[in-house]
């Protein structure tokens, strides 16, 4: 016996209403023809059925799937998590949901996502990073809907763009450490192509140490991103046995840092009195590690916020021409660095 019960029908709901299936649709879109009585007696009647209303049909008629497609590269990382956040509470208003991909940080997982997503037409596409494939890349140019590249400043933006540059974020920190009289300084991760933003951090630190006339060779690979806390314990166990006379290091992350700053406590170096620690992020942890880290907090939430008004003033005709909107990163100094 066939026990799957049928679902009611927009027809179900108008004749319990006493309205048009023409009008219980315009409920729904919350059209502004519909009176607030009818509308509720619609919604009424709808709940009563149990019905939920269909918007495939409608959206297939009027060319909008009322959904943004957003790329990030790891599900666990808090920084991305408050830029989801960002970007949704800012949608919400006009009802835009998110289809979320994860990459993995793999640049082929996100040409394959990018496919994906534009075969179901969202009305815009967020994008983590500034660097795709050549194949991805022409997805989104020819994508027909406004594309938003973050978390970075690309050189050849694709579209608009909300981000910072993560090499000049870490040029800052080393331009503190020199300034506190620091010359032995490392650098903790950021050693693959996977993470772009990682090497850009990198990339960084050299030519931050190398403006300054220092060595910049002190590069600790750390593995595949994202770097967890033991992988930069193990990390900062070769840099005090490779390299003891360091004075300082900076980590691509706070994870990453926490970790050196366990390995140090581990080997009883004294954090901050004989050896500086940063990392990158201003993760919850940074701030509640004994010592507390030194950090750099990129404002991932304003960076989620900033994109979604970016998507409402396009979308509404407010916004035209391609628009840059720069983040600036702050550097907090705590305990971890004296």
């Amino acid at each position: 016996m066939n026990t799957t019960r049928k679902s009611p029908t927009m027809a179900d709901v108008a004749r319990l209403a006493g309205v048009s299936p023409m009008t219980v649709s315009r409920a729904f879109k919350t059209d502004s023809s519909v009176s607030a009585t009818t509308r509720d007696a619609i919604l009424k009647a709808a709940d009563d059925l149990g019905y939920v209303f269909d918007s495939t049909a409608s959206n297939l008629r009027s060319q909008k799937t009322d959904f943004i497609a957003v790329t990030i590269p790891s599900i666990n990382n808090a920084n991305f998590a408050d830029t989801l956040r960002g970007l949704s509470e800012g949608l919400k208003p006009r009802g835009l949901q998110i289809l979320l991909g994860y990459t993995d940080y793999d640049m082929a997982e996100e040409e394959r996502l990018i496919e994906q997503f534009l075969r179901r037409r969202p009305e815009a596409i967020v994008v983590t990073g500034g660097r795709h494939t050549p194949r991805a890349r022409r997805m989104l140019e020819n994508a027909g809907i406004p594309v938003i590249e973050t978390w970075d400043l690309p050189e050849d933006p694709i579209g608009h763009v909300v981000g910072f540059s993560n090499a000049d974020a870490v040029r800052g920190m080393v331009d503190h450490f020199v300034a506190q009289g620091l010359t032995r300084i490392a650098f903790i991760g950021g050693d693959t192509t996977r993470d772009t933003r990682g090497a850009d951090r990198r990339a960084g630190f050299i030519a931050a140490m190398q403006a300054h006339g220092l060595d910049a060779t002190r590069l600790i690979a750390a593995g595949a991103p994202p770097i967890s806390m033991r992988e930069g314990a193990e990390a900062m166990g070769r840099l005090l046995e490779t390299m003891p006379d360091t004075q300082a290091v900076i980590c691509v992350s706070d994870l990453s840092a926490f970790g050196a700053l366990t390995e140090c406590q581990r080997r009883g170096v004294d954090v901050p009195g004989k050896f500086w620690i940063a990392g990158f992020g201003d993760y919850e942890i940074a701030g509640i590690a004994v010592p507390a880290l030194t950090t750099i907090n990129p404002f991932p939430s304003d960076i989620g916020a900033r994109t979604a008004e970016l998507i409402l003033d396009v979308l509404d005709g407010r916004q035209d021409a391609a628009i840059r909107i720069a983040i600036s990163p702050e550097l907090l100094i705590r305990q971890s660095t004296g």
